[in-house]
């Protein structure tokens, strides 16, 4: 039960719809359509998330610890569904024919510090977390605690000794399944969260449901968000630029279409 207005009424939990391969492809020309509306937003962000891959491997080169280039730039595409979020924010705003501003934006961004949404970012930093840890292991228990001069070093090691090969291989399937899960619990959970008053748990079960329900097609949708971020981020991360905010305002439209409207 919620109280509303001092009248204690039935909770209802968000009601997930299924979608279809049209509506993936609706939700992409829809996402596209809101970045020609308001490419300067668009760009910020982009901007932003490449910058901060940028600066991960450009530390972890810092600190001779080239290997961890691949995996790092790899694991850092679990944390854009958080980055997005003020992309979810210009598409709401554009879809209400509300005014766009970068007071408006960026204060609806700040405000979720305080909301469920900062519990739903830890646990996507903490699969992160994992994704980096589980590396460490699969390189001490196929390569041992070498060190590598370089990156070309480390790519020699891994492509043409079955060690390497193998790290590459279970890291591969064991990235695959963190990506997997971590797709299923924020598609939906974090434009939820920004669009509705509703706790992050319940938010990590509509989103779950959400692939379920149409798992074709949300599956689709996660392999054309893989495939786009590692693309984008081969070039030194600055086709994220343009991807990123292409990819998050169709989240936001696909989210529309998952979620059925909230009845009053």
């Amino acid at each position: 039960m919620v109280d509303v207005g001092g009248t204690a009424v039935p909770y209802r939990p968000p009601v997930v719809r299924a979608v279809t391969g049209a509506d993936i492809r609706a939700a992409l020309v829809a996402g596209l359509d809101d970045f020609r509306a308001a490419p300067a937003y668009g760009l910020f962000f982009g901007a932003v998330y490449a910058l901060g891959g940028v600066l991960l491997v450009a530390a972890v080169t810092v600190l001779h610890m080239p290997w961890l280039g691949y995996p790092l730039a790899a694991g850092f595409a679990l944390v854009g569904p958080f980055v997005a979020v003020g992309l979810y924010e210009v598409s709401r705003r554009i879809e209400a024919a509300a005014p766009l501003s970068w007071a408006g934006v960026l204060g609806a961004v700040w405000a979720q510090r305080g909301r469920e949404f900062s519990w739903l970012a830890f646990v996507t930093l903490f699969v992160f977390l994992i994704w980096m840890y589980q590396v460490r292991l699969l390189l001490a228990l196929f390569l041992g605690f070498k060190s590598f001069a370089s990156f070309a070093g480390f790519l020699t090691v891994i492509f043409t000794t079955p060690e390497g090969l193998m790290f590459l291989a279970v890291g591969h399937v064991v990235g695959a399944a963190l990506s997997i899960a971590v797709f299923s619990l924020t598609v939906v959970s974090f434009p939820l969260l920004l669009d509705r008053d509703v706790d992050f748990v319940t938010a990590m079960i509509t989103s779950v449901k959400a692939v379920v329900t149409s798992p074709g097609p949300m599956l689709g949708w996660a392999a054309v968000v893989v495939v786009s971020l590692i693309l984008a981020a081969i070039p030194m991360f600055l086709g994220l630029v343009i991807v990123l905010p292409v990819l998050g305002h169709t989240t936001w439209h696909l989210y529309r279409r998952l979620v059925a409207p909230e009845q009053g």
